[in-house]
């Protein structure tokens, strides 16, 4: 009997490190994010994401992410867009295991304005997401809201911090929260970096993330403008 229970507690031991979701572990998210004005109106959004388990390796998710934004003034900007997303949802890698792959549409609207040296952002977005998961696929909408404030501390220096939640349209209506904390560094007039943490919680897990992003918004027009003048 002592065997038998020693053999299921063994078993059971098994188990549970096998099914590890990796909620221990500090992982790493890398990311570029740019908006490219094409015209006075129009810019391009361009996103690419790389997510780890853990710092810089155990692959968690590709993240590829375009639009097309219309700015309708200097303080709101409305989004159409596409993302690809590759994901491994296990934080063990199992030889011949098949990553989810989605195919997402979005529709965004960002709001700005600023109280004293605060400068906030309201980013409200819909994802209409159409999930492979190998043998089966799935499609499911939601809505998230991301609430984002920046403090400049000098001409080069400043403060990032949001929060996003995360909003499904079917079944459990809570997705995730994202908790966000990181200081910047403004490179050149259009060229900024940051380093920051983030906590990101499930209704089943919490994550903790460490990100490295790089945001560049070159200004096209003028390549267009010839562009167009040599045509």
């Amino acid at each position: 009997m002592k065997r038998i229970l020693l053999g299921l507690i063994f078993l059971c031991s098994i188990l549970s490190y096998a099914q590890d979701s990796g909620e221990s572990s500090l992982g790493t998210w890398h990311m570029y994010f740019g908006t490219n004005k094409v015209s006075d109106k129009f810019s391009i959004h361009t996103e690419g994401q790389l997510r780890y388990y853990e710092q810089a390796d155990n692959f968690n998710q590709l993240l590829l992410r375009t639009g097309l934004n219309y700015h309708i003034n200097p303080d709101a900007i409305v989004t159409m867009g596409y993302g690809y997303i590759t994901t491994d949802g296990t934080f063990e890698e199992f030889p011949g295991e098949t990553n989810s792959r989605e195919h997402r549409i979005f529709e965004q609207l960002i709001l700005k304005n600023k109280v004293w040296e605060f400068l906030f952002e309201h980013r409200y977005r819909l994802e209409q997401r159409f999930i492979d998961f190998g043998e089966t696929t799935d499609t499911q909408h939601r809505a998230r809201y991301r609430l984002q404030v920046t403090l400049p501390l000098t001409d080069i220096f400043f403060l990032n911090f949001y929060d996003e939640i995360f909003l499904n349209l079917q079944d459990d209506v809570f997705g995730q929260n994202r908790l966000y904390a990181a200081v910047g560094a403004n490179v050149t007039y259009n060229l900024s970096v940051q380093a920051g943490y983030l906590k990101n919680h499930f209704p089943s897990a919490n994550f903790d993330r460490l990100q490295i992003g790089v945001i560049y918004n070159p200004d096209l027009r003028g390549i267009f403008k010839k562009n167009d003048s040599g045509s």
